[in-house]
């Protein structure tokens, strides 16, 4: 949160001020290699875990994921690329201490949670995300090699957005109006751990 105070971070205009002599400061530098490592963490252990239905989506987003913070850092383009990670990381926090509290069976806090996770979800990644982020980077940064290839898989990482948030929205809808026990946020069924009840858990 530190760095959402950074002018930088509510001007975009100024990520690239003095562009690509810009001093990495050592804390920024050590978020980006957490960045990394968690999702290359989730890589690596991803073919021993719960195979669910958005398992590909999920291999997708992580291989997406991993190449924009690694061709950012190198492109030494760390200002627009800590907006890009603070904006998606917003929601992944709900949702982890939404898993947390279905494990302790608190169940109310836990549904309220949950709803908070969802809209901060679709308002972060249909909203704020392709409405200021996305469209500046496209408009604004000029076209060439590496400009190109972020912008591809940001568009990868948008369509997983949409896909993500129509499963939230559906299963939102499936337990309001059909009464039905609340799934996994992305993936609407597991393919094991059935006989526990469906469980909250986790992609972009």
């Amino acid at each position: 949160l530190l760095y959402t105070q950074k002018p930088w971070f509510w001007d975009h205009t100024m990520c690239w001020l003095k562009f690509p002599q810009q001093p990495l400061p050592p804390i920024l530098g050590w978020f980006y290699l957490l960045e990394l490592s968690f999702y290359c963490s989730l890589v690596a252990t991803l073919p021993f875990d719960v195979k669910r239905k958005d398992f590909k989506e999920q291999i997708i987003h992580h291989i997406a994921t991993i190449t924009l913070i690694f061709v950012s850092y190198c492109a030494n383009m760390i200002r627009f690329g800590m907006i890009v990670m603070l904006v998606h990381d917003a929601s992944d926090y709900i949702l982890e201490l939404a898993k947390i509290l279905h494990y302790l069976q608190w169940k109310w806090v836990c549904e309220t949670v949950f709803n908070v996770f969802a809209v901060v979800f679709i308002i972060s990644r249909l909203v704020i995300f392709p409405l200021t982020v996305y469209y500046y980077f496209v408009t604004k940064v000029s076209l060439f090699p590496i400009s190109c290839l972020i912008s591809v898989f940001l568009m990868i990482l948008q369509l997983l957005h949409i896909f993500w948030s129509y499963v939230i929205i559906q299963m939102i809808f499936d337990v309001i109006l059909r009464g039905e026990k609340r799934q996994d946020a992305r993936s609407d069924t597991e393919e094991s751990d059935r006989s526990e009840g469906e469980d909250l858990a986790k992609s972009k």
